[in-house]
């Protein structure tokens, strides 16, 4: 980067941070620090919500996402809108009437302790973990640009979130979130315009869509129903709608935005603001990534888009013989899109499939020859989450290269930061204050706070230095999601809708769901969005009939359920 571009990145992470603990002051109570005392107006739960959700990950890997398997994982968000409309109706009028800091205290309102806190821990499982490949990300930021060990950059970007969250509380997140979201929005433009301006003269708008359309990079939808497959209609709008219920009414980390809301309504809008929002933002990304394949058509990239294992691997023997091979494949699809866009022009059908057939042929080759360049690093070597920052730091002009970056950290430490702290209110408040230690004072449960804040911070890092073995990262974050989040849903649907089901049924029903989830995921091909319909209808079939014979008639908190 060059100076300007520090100076711009700078001066962004000192005013989101600077801002976020103006906003964040008084967050001197537990009620503060975790719920901004329940102040929150809709617009800011719903943009902290997007900003959550607009991780540093969202950036680096869904742009790469795109740019190597299409547009298809837009699928992943197609059930998104209709779970925010059925969470309006459901989760937020319940959870607001409970007057509950966690959703896991509304379990024990409505089942037992020992639910309450099963749940609570395969919350923290999932949610530390998934924190950790959040905190992974920016560290690729720092290895791509100052070529430092990726590794090693968790560590301090660790400390920055913590110190930042530990300070600020949750109040600080959300205002720091909604001017975050503004930038974002601003560098997603600037990227999609760059990716398109920089592409040769003789290619147009209706070029460049052109050959994204030949080369699968716009496959946004796919109508056919294969359950060995991760991204088509059918397990977007039925595993994707799942898995947005579970995220978005389960997870600690979109629940604790909702609960900040004034009132019902307030946060009801802030989920129905996602469901307008957020699937044209994902599309608008890997948009991106299709522009920046389209532009790469043109302008060679580099064989390895890290930079550092790049020059590493040129010291290798075999890697001239592997670079050649990339050469002249890339020579070869060049002239096949310029080939089909010149019968594509003519309206020569016969042109436009050979020229796609020699298009097809060439991108194998250069996979291939791809694939053999990552061999030269390592076996388990993935390249995928580099390629928009290599687009960025080499295209972009200067300036906006610090604008994206900076962008890029705020999402990791907003994203991060928040995670962190939903993570330190369960640990706290269904842990620590439930079994450990029950009547202390406000002042002492603050503290507990920051300290566990401290530990999930230490986590995160920790489980970050696995994160180059997990290929792309958004998958990796919605797999792992996906291991825990059927069972979250169904024992919520069974405390919401099934009033009968008592809480042996309760516990041993998510208990049965997990272990078949984890089954499916080791044992069957099955796409990873499936697990949370199919770990959803096994806890609910599970504690209705272990209900049956283990719960007594009123043990299930029908009353509650009622009310």
């Amino acid at each position: 980067m060059r100076p300007l571009d520090w100076v711009v990145m700078f001066a962004w992470l000192a005013f989101i941070v600077g801002y976020g603990l103006y906003r964040g002051r008084g967050s001197n109570t537990v009620d503060g620090f975790l719920l901004a005392h329940r102040s929150m107006p809709w617009y800011a739960m719903g943009l902290s919500i997007m900003a959550t959700q607009a991780s540093a990950v969202t950036f680096i890997s869904t742009t790469g996402q795109s740019y190597t398997d299409g547009m298809r994982f837009v699928q992943l968000y197609l059930g998104l809108p209709l779970a925010m409309v059925v969470l309006s109706a459901t989760a937020v009028p319940i959870f607001h009437r409970a007057k509950v800091y966690t959703a896991y205290e509304y379990l024990e309102q409505r089942f037992d302790m020992k639910t309450r806190a099963l749940v609570s821990a395969i919350f923290l499982i999932q949610r530390g973990l998934a924190a950790g490949l959040s905190l992974y990300a920016p560290a690729l930021v720092l290895s791509v640009i100052l070529g430092w060990p990726d590794r090693g950059t968790t560590v301090l970007m660790g400390l920055l979130i913590v110190t930042y969250t530990a300070f600020g509380g949750n109040k600080a997140v959300t205002w720091a979130d909604v001017q975050q979201m503004l930038l974002i929005s601003c560098a997603l433009v600037l990227a999609l315009f760059m990716a398109v301006h920089l592409m040769p003269k003789s290619v147009s708008w209706s070029d460049a869509l052109t050959l994204a359309g030949m080369s699968k990079r716009l496959n946004a939808i796919d109508l056919r129903f294969d359950w060995d497959d991760r991204y088509n209609l059918w397990s977007g709008v039925i595993g994707g709608m799942f898995l947005a219920l579970a995220y978005f009414g389960c997870d600690q980390s979109q629940v604790q935005r909702y609960l900040t809301g004034k009132s019902i309504a307030q946060s009801r809008l802030s989920l129905i603001f996602n469901a307008m929002a957020k699937l044209p933002m994902q599309f608008f990304i890997l948009f991106i990534g299709a522009m920046v394949f389209v532009l790469f058509i043109f302008d060679k990239p580099p064989l390895l888009f890290h930079p550092v294992e790049l020059k590493n691997v040129q010291s290798d023997a075999r890697y001239p013989a592997v670079q050649r091979r990339y050469d002249e494949a890339f020579d070869q699809r060049k002239q096949a899109a310029e080939d089909y866009l010149v019968a594509d022009r003519a309206g020569s059908a016969e042109g436009k499939e050979q020229s796609r057939r020699r298009f097809e042929s060439a991108q194998a080759e250069l996979n291939a020859a791809h694939s053999a360049g990552e061999q030269l690093v390592s076996k388990d070597f993935n390249d995928t989450n580099f390629i928009f920052l290599s687009f960025v730091t080499q295209y972009l002009p200067v300036g906006a290269v610090g604008l994206i970056i900076a962008v890029i950290f705020t999402a990791a430490m907003s994203s991060t930061s928040g995670e962190i702290n939903s993570l330190a209110a369960v640990t706290v408040i269904d842990l620590y204050q439930r079994h450990i230690k029950k009547d202390a004072s406000d002042r002492h449960y603050l503290t507990a706070s920051r300290w566990a804040t401290l530990f999930w911070g230490m986590y995160a890092v920790g489980f970050a230095q696995f994160g180059s073995n997990f290929g792309a990262l958004v998958e990796a974050v919605n797999i792992i999601g996906s291991l825990f989040y059927g069972g979250l849903l169904g024992v919520f649907v069974l405390a919401f809708f099934f009033k009968r089901v008592g809480p042996n049924g309760a516990f041993w029903g998510v208990i049965v769901g997990e272990v078949v989830i984890f089954a499916a995921h080791f044992f069957t091909n099955i796409a990873y969005l499936w697990y949370n319909v199919v770990g959803c209808v096994v806890v609910i079939a599970a504690g209705v009939m272990v209900s049956r014979v283990f719960d007594k008639p009123g043990s299930s908190g029908a009353a509650l359920a009622r009310a």
